[in-house]
Order: structure tokens, then sequence, then C-alpha cells
């Protein structure tokens, strides 16, 4: 959290001190400057003083260039230059969304600092878009190529991407060129990351496409391919329950999590219980059916290489492979004795 040499509350008294009593607490209110810290409505202002919604903004507008003519705010402007180094220090561009709680956690205190940013030409809001989240900037060159970089790097992704942070960071400094070196940054970049409605990370920290299941989460059974996946090998379906509720903190029900595996596609059942991911290339099947496709995609196996090559698609026992392949109603011995499909 950064650290401000000024007191904000004590900065907005002073420079809202000129003000009427009606243009103050608009202000006030509009801003959520008072004790309670909430920003309220134009229309809620309105009703109180019985005037339009457009009569409060104008209120307000002339309020605002009241305040940045006197001379108590050029007064002030260290303030302003304070909170502008401090965005540089950020990435010079920033969402809000982490501004704000940068500098104080307290939701008041916040407000006034959005107070600040709003009355200062040094300060360019951006609204909120398809692409991007909230943000303030104070370089516009530095705020181009952020933009710009953070499109092609969404460009870039599948939909199925997960990639580590380290990994994100360096895929978005290849996008990001011919950028000063104080913004290559890894802490910078997360922020600049943030910004972005299109890439998210996930609770394991793992980035890509904010749409995909594996990035935003809905229920068990994504949270489920998380863990699989973090596990790296076929799971049981209770432990796959357990490692939920321990990494993620919630409580899942053994049946519960078993009826998701059994209906997402993402899931192979390799076993009594036992589950994989698709991705890793197991088939479903019951043991003669796995040993049949591949006898037949592979042509003649020896009984090691049949087993060998069915343990890498499902995860059956030794035995119950050996069982089903001496069935000589499915399987026989050529003249070299490798086995093959009837």
């Amino acid at each position: 959290m950064a650290t401000i040499s000024f007191k904000p509350k004590h900065v907005t008294k002073k420079i809202t001190s000129h003000l009427g009593e009606r243009a103050s607490d608009v202000i006030m209110n509009r801003f959520g400057l008072l004790l309670d810290g909430e920003r309220r409505t134009l229309e809620e202002i309105g009703k109180k003083y019985n005037i339009t919604r457009e009569r409060v903004r104008q209120v307000e507008e002339a309020a605002i260039n009241l305040i940045k003519k006197s001379e108590v705010y050029k007064k002030e402007q260290a303030v302003f230059d304070e909170l502008k180094a401090l965005i540089h220090s950020l990435g010079s561009i920033v969402a809000e969304h982490d501004l704000l709680p940068h500098i104080s956690k307290d939701k008041v205190t916040q407000n006034h600092i959005h107070f600040f940013l709003v009355l200062s030409d040094a300060f360019k809001k951006h609204r909120e878009d398809d692409h991007f989240h909230a943000r303030w900037s104070v370089d516009d060159e530095a705020t181009e190529k952020v933009h710009e970089s953070l499109k092609k790097l969404y460009a870039s992704l599948k939909d199925e991407d997960l990639i580590p942070e380290t990994e994100m960071i360096n895929k978005f400094f290849d996008h990001l060129k011919d950028s000063a070196e104080r913004y290559k940054n890894e802490e910078i970049v997360k922020r600049w990351l943030s910004m972005s409605k299109k890439i998210s990370k996930n609770p394991l920290g793992e980035w890509g496409k904010s749409s995909s299941p594996n990035i935003h989460t809905r229920g068990v059974k994504d949270y489920a391919f998380l863990v699989m996946r973090k596990h790296g090998s076929p799971m049981h379906f209770k432990e796959v329950a357990d490692a939920i509720s321990k990494t993620f903190g919630k409580k899942t029900h053994y049946a519960t999590c078993h009826n998701e595996l059994i209906k997402d596609s993402r899931f192979v059942l390799v076993g009594r219980g036992m589950y994989a991911l698709a991705e890793w290339g197991y088939k479903a099947g019951t043991a003669r059916e796995v040993i049949r496709d591949i006898l037949k995609k592979e042509g003649p196996l020896s009984k090691e290489e049949v087993v060998k090559r069915v343990m890498k698609e499902r995860y059956f026992k030794k035995n119950t492979i050996l069982i089903n392949l001496v069935n000589p109603k499915y399987f026989k011995k050529n003249a070299k004795g490798l086995y093959v499909a009837i």
C-alpha cells in the first residue's frame, strides 16, 4: 500500500470551503465524501432539493469549476503532483479498482482520492468498456501501447489456454515493444493485466480468457478440472472432492462430485471411481474395448506392448487387462505369437 504525505479529508475540506451550502452538499454526496461513504445519484440529490437531475448535474459541474479556479486549489497542487507521481510509479495507467485500494483501504478516503482525480486535468479517466475496466492514466503514449498490447495478447490466446503467471507476463512483454525500461516490471504488468476484462486468472493463479470455464469457475466441475490438472494424474472422485474442499474452501459432497464428472466431457472414467482428464489422452470404454481399439489401430502387439499402451489410455489394473486379452472370443495370437483383435 502506498504512503501519501497529505490527509485527503483535510485537503477536501480546504478546497471546498468557499462553496455555498447546496453546492458543497451536492459535491459531498455525489462523490461519497460524507461519513457513510455513499456516492448518491443525481436523482437522489434532486429529490432532496426538489430539482431535476440535470439541474443537480449543473450544480456539480459549476462547483467543480469554481474549485479549480480558486486560489486554495492552486495552493494544493503538491497533492495532485504527488498523486501523478504515484500513478507514474504504478505504470502510468492503472485500473481504478487497483489504484484506490493501493492508497487506502478506507472507503471514504478512497472517495476523496477519486474526487481529486476528477478535479485535476493531470489525470485522464477511461470509462469501462467491452475490453477494459475503468482506469486512470497520466501518459497518453504509454496508455495507447498498453491498450494495444493487451488486445493483441487476448487475440493470441486460445479458449482452453491456462498459462502460468510468469509465462503470461513474458507473453505480454513480447507484445509491449519499445516501452520505457521502467515499465518492464512484473508488478506493473500484473496491474495492467488486471485492467483487462477479457483476460483473467483463476483461483490457482493461472491466466487465460475470462470467458473460459477454466478461468471463470462456475461450479464443482470447473474446480474439479483445476485440481485434477494440478494433480497431473487420475484421481478417485472422492479425492477430487476432498481436493476441492481443501484448495478452494468449498465443501463438496462425494455424490455431487461424481455426478458432475460423469456429465462433463472434459473427464474420462478410467477405472472404478477413477477419473482422468480427456486432454491427457485417456479413452472411455471397458478394458476389452480399449484393447480392441489399440490392436485395430496399431496392429499385432505382444502382451507387454498391449499392457503398456492400454495403461496410457486407461487406469486399469494389469490383471484386468490380461484377463480380457486372453478371452478367445475377442482376441487371439497370430503365427508370430502377437495378439490381434478378432
